[in-house]
């Protein structure tokens, strides 16, 4: 049965592995819905209230009650509201299983696929999706640019993070309810973490990459590396399920992360790397401006491989792919070889901007130490010109990796402008001086090969002016992301439409306006 059931309270915590705090008997109230968000509630809701680093939705429950709310569930001991309060010892994770609950364990009726890492995590997930849907499976997919149900394709929020649970099992509820019998679901750190996609009954996991990032929130890398890990860890607790569960890992031999992931990992692991030893790998790798070209090797079966995307990262990501689908699914390696030529791209992933002009322009959503260094070794290998990079550091995110990008971009592009990329209640002046600070301690010259210009609109402006014909100009760290937050507000914001309005005016073409932010006031 799909979709959700006209369930009680008590029904549904007498469907999960949660047991109240509270003393008291459940009631059999009749539950409508369930949210974390007290403005999202209507008559019916139950409310969870989540404690967070910054803000404590156990505030917010007064508002709840105000909008209907049936039932509250908190980690507070509460007493004297006016509906039934639950206390239990993690909010989180009772959201999550109570969603999946609420609309009847979708992803037990379907066979889900996750892909974790630091970068390259929605590139991956893109690629296996589109392998199934080349092997005429019914498949979608839940990344942090989108969510893609049948033809719908539905916007799954202003940053790239993993929804949270209620909507990820709405997701997955109505996939089910559209005859979908995979899903390709990307899951961040915090998506693991925060218990997003706990209750999704795993069934193959993909690991990309695990580098430095996120640090502000998961404190240590082993933290972050533990939250990564949990896809894996919990594959052997996946429900049976009817529909193929192959209970499979994906580990990238090439990649620091790989032997403790192979350590912690209980089920049954395949591997891919870029050198002889994995369970596939790739061979006379070519790179062009049209793409890549290499051959996949598994044994003793060898199949050519060509695909739009550009970079020894996206040999990686394309053999992690292979890996999941192949390996894991059974599927044919020429379905799969279809799938991967038929990705044009992914938006804000080395997507190239032309409008007449005599160099690349690229955006790129490298925003980590790793995913810059990769992007900028990518540009290198398209042009025999300068590379000029323009990117940013996020305010109250982690602060050492502003050092590390600045270091990387310095010794790997020719030109480096910095400037603003979400500095939400940071000073700019003081997250740009950090990052120019580290610039010259490795050998780089203010105002002679990296410059500092607030407003991020200006600087892809400088960096096309200092482009010269079969150069590449990079804009990393947005993407395709809609957003800019200064203070507490976002700003409308696309760096693609940033860099088309840029060219317009550098060519003297009709094109679209410059977004506006704060710093050009």
């Amino acid at each position: 049965m799909t979709g959700f059931l006209k369930q009680t309270l008590k029904q549904l915590f007498q469907r999960i592995p949660v047991t109240p705090l509270s003393p008291a008997a459940l009631p059999e109230v009749p539950v409508t819905g369930i949210t974390l968000d007290s403005r999202q509630v209507n008559p019916g809701f139950i409310f969870v209230a989540i404690q967070g680093d910054s803000s404590d939705g156990h505030r917010y429950i007064p508002m709840a009650i105000e909008r209907g709310a049936a039932a509250v569930i908190g980690t507070q001991a509460l007493s004297g509201l006016n509906v039934p309060y639950v206390q239990v010892e993690d909010s989180r994770v009772t959201l999550a299983h109570l969603s999946a609950a609420f609309y009847n364990f979708p992803a037990r009726h379907m066979t889900v696929i996750g892909v974790t890492g630091t970068d390259g995590k929605t590139t991956t997930a893109n690629l296996i999706y589109n392998i199934l849907l080349a092997a005429e499976l019914r498949v979608g997919i839940i990344s942090t640019v989108n969510a893609v149900i049948g033809d719908e394709v539905l916007d799954t929020g202003l940053h790239v993070t993993t929804p949270e649970a209620p909507d990820v099992q709405r997701y997955l509820s109505r996939m089910l309810s559209s005859g979908l019998t995979h899903v390709v679901l990307e899951a961040t750190s915090h998506g693991l973490a925060q218990h997003r996609v706990t209750a999704c009954d795993f069934d193959l996991g993909v690991v990309t990459n695990i580098t430095h990032e996120h640090l502000d929130f998961h404190k240590t890398y082993e933290a972050y590396r533990e939250a990564k890990a949990s896809l894996f860890t919990t594959l052997s607790e996946t429900y049976h399920k009817d529909v193929p569960s192959p209970r499979l890992a994906v580990l990238n031999a090439d990649d620091l992360s790989f032997d403790y992931l192979n350590k912690v990992t209980r089920v049954n692991k395949m591997t891919y790397g870029t050198h002889n030893g994995a369970d596939i790998w790739a061979e006379d790798v070519r790179h062009e401006p049209s793409g890549l070209y290499f051959t996949a090797v598994y044994g003793d079966k060898r199949f050519p491989v060509e695909s739009r995307l550009v970079g020894l990262h996206n040999v990686s990501n394309i053999l992690g792919a292979l890996a999941a689908t192949v390996l894991g699914l059974g599927i044919s390696f020429e379905d799969a070889c279809r799938g991967i030529a038929n990705l044009q791209g992914i938006p804000g992933r080395m997507e190239q901007i032309y409008m007449g002009q005599a160099f690349l322009s690229i955006v790129d959503f490298a925003h980590t130490p790793n995913a810059l260094k990769r992007a900028l070794e990518t540009a290198r290998q398209l042009t025999d010109g300068k590379v000029v990079a323009v990117f940013g550091s996020a305010g109250l995110r982690d602060r050492e990796k502003r050092k590390l990008m600045a270091e990387i971009s310095v010794e790997l592009a020719d030109r480096t402008i910095l400037t603003a990329e979400d500095p939400r209640t940071e000073s700019l002046d003081d997250i740009l001086a950090e990052m120019a600070e580290a610039a010259e301690k490795r050998g780089g010259k203010e105002g002679v090969n990296f410059w500092r210009v607030k407003d991020r609109g200006e600087a892809i402006r400088m960096a096309l002016r200092m482009a010269e014909p079969c150069d590449v100009v990079i804009s990393c760290g947005k993407g395709h992301e809609q957003s800019m937050c200064f203070g507490t507000v976002e700003h409308p914001w696309d760096d693609r439409t940033a860099m088309r309005a840029a060219l317009a005016e550098y060519l003297h073409v009709t094109g679209p306006r410059m977004p506006y932010l704060p710093t050009q006031d």
